[in-house]
C-alpha cells in the first residue's frame, strides 16, 4: 500500500511498525476471529469449494498473496495445467495490490487485472443491498467505503480511484439512488501522509452530526469479509457514528459466499478462458 524505496520503508517497517502493531492487530483480530480461523481465509475457502463445483471442468485452487497458503504452492498445484488463469480478488486494480501479484507469476500465466466494472460482480453487489434492504428497510444514506490508498499512488498513475468511483456509480445505477442518497469514502488510512478522501470514519460522524439518522454501509472492494469490515466498519465506524448522534447503522456483509457472488466468478473466468 505504501509505495517507497526499499531504503526508506524498511527501517519504518523494523524500527516502527513491527514493534508496535503485531500486538494492536492481534486484539482486532480476536473479536472477529471465526471458530474456523480467520474470516479472509474462511470465506476464500468456501468460495473456492462453491466454485469448484459451479465450474467442475477445471481445477481451482486458492493461494494468500501474504500468508499462506502462497501463490508458489497454488501454481505448484496447476503445473500439469495447459492453462493457468489467476483471478486476485481485488475488484479494482492498484498497483500495491493486483499488480503486486504479477510480481510473483511467471509472465505466461494469464492474470485477470481487474473486473470493477463486470456485469456480474456489479449485479452481486446490488443483489446484496437489496437483501439487506427488503429484510431491515432502507437507510437514508448508503455509504460505499473502499480500502484506501496513499494519494501519491493516484498521481503516479494508478487507477485505483477511478475504478472504485466507476464501481459505486454503476452500483447506484443498478440500485436506482440518486447522487444525494449515496456517498463514496475510502478507509484503512495509514501514517501520515494524506490518502484519499472523503475518509470513512469521519465522513461518517458528520453525517451524523448533520441529522443522518441511519446509515447502510457497503464495501464494494471487498469480496470477503475481513478485518477491515468487520472491526473497522461494523465495530469502530459504528461506534463512532453512534456517538456522533447517529441512531442506528447497518454494515452490510460482503459478497462471501452469496450465489450471486459464486455465479459472478464462475462468468469472471470464463471470459478469460
Amino acid at each position: 500500500m505504501v509505495q517507497l524505496p526499499r531504503i526508506i520503508w524498511l527501517p519504518i517497517l523494523h524500527g516502527i511498525i513491527l514493534r508496535t502493531r503485531p500486538a494492536k492487530s492481534a486484539k482486532k483480530y480476536q473479536s472477529v476471529w471465526m471458530p474456523e480461523g480467520s474470516p479472509l481465509a474462511v470465506h476464500t475457502i468456501r468460495q473456492t469449494q462453491l466454485l469448484r463445483s459451479a465450474l467442475p471442468e477445471l481445477q481451482i485452487e486458492y493461494a494468500m498473496r501474504y500468508g499462506g497458503p502462497a501463490i508458489a504452492d497454488g501454481l505448484a498445484k496447476l503445473s500439469k495445467c495447459r492453462k493457468i488463469i489467476v483471478l486476485p480478488l481485488y475488484p479494482q486494480f492498484s498497483r500495491s495490490t493486483t499488480e503486486s501479484i504479477r510480481d510473483v507469476i511467471e509472465s505466461k500465466v494469464v492474470m485477470i487485472e481487474n473486473f470493477h466494472d463486470h456485469p456480474a460482480y456489479i449485479a452481486a453487489l446490488a443483489a446484496g443491498v437489496q437483501r439487506h434492504w427488503a429484510a431491515n428497510g432502507k437507510g437514508e444514506k448508503l455509504v460505499m467505503s473502499f480500502h484506501g490508498l496513499p494519494k501519491r499512488a493516484i498521481y503516479q498513475g494508478d487507477p485505483y480511484q477511478a475504478q472504485c468511483l466507476a464501481t459505486a456509480k454503476i452500483l447506484a445505477g443498478v440500485l436506482r439512488i440518486a447522487p444525494a442518497d449515496y456517498v463514496i469514502t475510502f478507509q484503512s488510512r495509514f501514517g501520515t501522509a494524506e490518502w484519499l478522501l472523503p475518509y470513512t470514519e469521519p465522513t461518517l460522524v458528520e453525517l451524523a452530526k448533520g441529522g443522518t439518522r441511519r446509515v447502510d454501509v457497503v464495501c464494494p472492494g471487498f469480496v470477503s469479509d475481513c478485518l477491515e469490515t468487520l472491526e473497522e466498519i461494523a465495530m469502530e465506524a459504528k461506534h463512532a457514528f453512534l456517538a456522533a448522534g447517529g441512531s442506528e447503522f447497518h454494515a452490510l456483509p460482503c459478497l462471501n459466499e452469496a450465489p450471486e457472488w459464486i455465479a459472478a466468478m464462475a462468468k469472471i473466468v470464463e471470459t478469460a478462458s
